[in-house]
């Protein structure tokens, strides 16, 4: 950590160039009221419209604003691990750069670190921006990750947060590359608080976490932190096998012990689909668990970095997903 150094904001931006400007401004606001010195690491997650040039213009009247340009879109947990590497601060938060997640909530968070805790986490109260889909889906899926997961997960909380530099350090220190970063949050344990606040209407743009998105999110997060997917694969393929056992003794009984007759291709019918559709929802389930472990074994860079701007010596301070890249290039370039 560099000396002198106290907060970090980290912001994972993807077009949106409508609201980096007043959503600076609030945070602006907010951050002379904290204790000095500071820095804002936007992360632009490849963006296409021109929020890259917004964030230029933004430091060019604010040195504490640093930028990393991944090479493209890699996710918005990725870019939140691209920020957490490059923070330097004592204390580090995450937090969305729509104003959705409002700035004036980081000195409520900050406060609790510095009574003790590790971590202060933002804990939706009100969700206004959300129609009663998205509020009704997110309900279940922060209640039925909490029921399903092999660890306690808080409900209703997101990505905001406020953390302890060891926290980070030991976030940075993870290998895996499917990161649902609020869980992981959870599996380490350390002292942790939930602040609530009220989850502001989106005031420019349209929300880039659309149903699509939010059910691969969710299926990340289930599948990162338990095995009860595989464990209910198992109880259908015994439920199945226990039904078609009383059925053959149903059938046998009123083929040998009655003068009637059961349909056969209705009967058969139903049972084929019925196994069929165990058997394929089963292999599914075994495919997502197995795909994650294929891209794991790749040990890919988590991200590529196009611009780092705002840091002295970018080799200094290289990020050790980058890194393995440059070594490749260097080891390829000697051999020829």
């Amino acid at each position: 950590m560099v000396s002198g150094m106290v907060v970090s904001i980290v912001v994972p931006v993807y077009n949106e160039q409508q609201v980096l400007a007043p959503f600076f401004a609030r945070l602006h606001a907010v951050l002379r009221c904290l204790p000095q010195p500071y820095e804002v690491i936007f992360v632009d997650d490849g963006s296409q419209d021109a929020t890259f040039e917004s964030l230029l213009a933004l430091r060019a009247k604010d040195r504490s604003v640093k930028i990393i340009r991944l090479a493209r879109n890699f996710g918005h947990q990725v870019a939140i691990s691209a920020g957490l590497e490059r923070s330097r601060g004592e204390y580090v938060a995450v937090m969305d750069g729509d104003l959705q997640d409002p700035p004036e909530v980081l000195p409520a968070m900050l406060g609790q670190l510095q009574q003790g805790y590790d971590i202060a986490y933002g804990v939706r109260s009100i969700r206004k921006d959300e129609g009663w889909l998205k509020r009704s889906t997110s309900f279940l899926f922060y209640r039925l990750l909490r029921w399903v997961a092999e660890i306690p997960i808080p409900k209703d909380a997101g990505d905001f947060c406020m953390m302890r530099k060891t926290v980070v350090d030991a976030l940075n220190r993870l290998p895996e590359r499917n990161r649902f970063l609020r869980g992981l949050r959870s599996w380490f344990g350390f002292k942790q608080i939930g602040v609530p606040y009220q989850r502001a209407l989106r005031t420019e743009g349209r929300t880039k976490f659309t149903l699509g998105r939010m059910f691969r999110f969710s299926l990340d997060g289930i599948i990162s932190f338990s095995i009860a997917p595989l464990r209910l694969a198992s109880y259908l393929g015994f439920l199945s096998a226990l039904v078609s056992f009383f059925g053959i003794l149903v059938m046998l009984y009123v083929r040998l012990g009655t003068t009637h007759s059961i349909p056969g291709f209705a009967s058969i019918t139903i049972i084929v689909l019925f196994l069929g559709g165990v058997q394929l929802m089963t292999v599914g389930l075994l495919g997502e668990y197995i795909g994650r472990v294929y891209d794991e074994v790749k040990q890919r860079p988590l991200y590529v970095a196009s611009e780092k701007i705002g840091w002295e010596s970018i080799e200094s301070e290289e990020s050790p997903a980058l890194s393995a890249v440059h070594s490749l290039q260097s080891t390829a370039t000697s051999k020829q």
